[in-house]
């Protein structure tokens, strides 16, 4: 009993002691990181000779998709044990390649089939960041065909070389993102994002349960009537009268995405689909997938499933359907139907009030012909 009581005594302190040290890789934190990386003049000069710069904006990181997951620096940047703050530079200054596939293997392996890696075959490498950003990426499930044209497939391509076949190219560079005719295999579906006409912008989701006096957990509960969680035309129209109240001119702005799916990253010269009508028509199974987005100040989204007949009403401006609608038509034809009927209304009520007064004229006219 004594030996184990000796034997304790001095095991514990040393297990103390073990507990307390750092582990390896375990004390590098991102705020650590920061404290170098988070001036804007820090940069380094690369094997040619160019600057490279080496500061992360912290308040786009908090935003990015790997941070929200709770990604941190030394899971990219794996050889990193840990840091000397003695040193200029911390940690090695060389540091390894980041393999984004060690974690994005689907993605990886759609990718090794396409014409962007192919062109590593010529000489030209397209690595990830020439089209994602390491530390600033957002969930692109939330992002207009806009910016995701703009910051993906227009830092290379100017689609206006390519397109001469194409009928209102602007129209389809507006409303339909790149990969839904170039990723054909993709599964794909219809956004809708609410636009203030009054205001000129697209109006943002926390504003908007503010107005209607709801949150996200209550938006559902607060439109759909028939509770079949899908928000039918007569829903939508409840929601521009809602805000209508507030001042707001809501319209619902369409757009044609893809689904962020491996295959998205898996488009090849001569597979993109041609055929206008898998879109122009309006049973196209393209359609059968809307959605209206609610973005989180975080950066996280909902997704509500809508009834696709809200395509087709005049709160909804996407011009993909069998024909394009324009709104002013739309305004001149309701005028003229609306019109139309006041005037023969209008006339007939005259006819009928003016019945005695003709008959007292007819009698008159009479006498005096006798």
């Amino acid at each position: 009993m004594r030996k184990r009581k000796i034997l304790f005594s001095v095991v514990s302190p040393i297990l103390f002691v073990l507990f307390m040290l750092p582990l390896p890789g375990m004390a590098v934190e991102n705020d650590e990181c920061q404290e170098c990386h988070s001036d804007d003049t820090l940069e380094r000069s690369d094997s040619s000779g160019m600057k490279e710069l080496l500061f992360v904006d912290t308040n786009r990181f908090m935003y990015s998709v790997h941070n929200v997951n709770g990604i941190a620096c030394i899971d990219c940047h794996a050889d990193i044990d840990e840091l000397d703050m003695d040193n200029d530079v911390p940690h090695a200054v060389e540091l390894a390649n980041v393999v984004c596939e060690n974690c994005h293997e689907e993605i990886g392996e759609a990718y090794s089939n396409s014409v962007h890696k192919k062109a590593g075959q010529k000489g030209v490498t397209i690595a990830c960041y020439a089209c994602h950003e390491y530390h600033y990426t957002t969930p692109l499930a939330i992002a207009s065909v806009s910016d995701r044209q703009n910051n993906f497939c227009r830092k290379c391509h100017d689609p206006n070389k390519f397109h001469e076949w194409l009928p209102q190219k602007e129209t389809h560079f507006d409303f339909v993102e790149c990969t839904v005719c170039h990723a054909p295999e993709t599964p794909r579906h219809v956004n809708l994002r609410i636009f203030d006409l009054v205001q000129d912008r697209f109006l943002e989701t926390d504003e908007m349960l503010r107005l209607l006096g709801t949150d996200f957990n209550g938006f559902m509960a607060l439109l759909d009537s028939d509770k079949n969680d899908a928000i039918d035309s007569k829903e939508l129209f409840d929601l521009v009268l809602l805000l209508r109240r507030w001042g707001v001119r809501a319209t619902f702005h369409g757009e044609m995405v893809a689904d962020i799916k491996p295959s998205v990253h898996q488009v090849n010269r001569g597979a993109a689909s041609s055929e206008c009508t898998q879109c122009h028509t309006i049973d196209s199974p393209f359609f059968q997938d809307v959605r209206l987005v609610l973005t989180k100040s975080d950066g996280t989204i909902q997704f509500h499933q809508v009834d696709r007949q809200v395509l087709g009403t005049y709160h909804v401006e996407f011009n993909a359907l069998g024909s394009a609608r324009l709104r002013l038509l739309d305004q001149i034809g309701l005028l003229l139907v609306v019109g139309g009927f006041l005037f023969v209304f209008c006339h007939l009520s005259v006819r009928l009030l003016t019945i005695p007064l003709r008959r007292k004229k007819q009698q008159n006219d009479d006498k005096g012909e006798v």
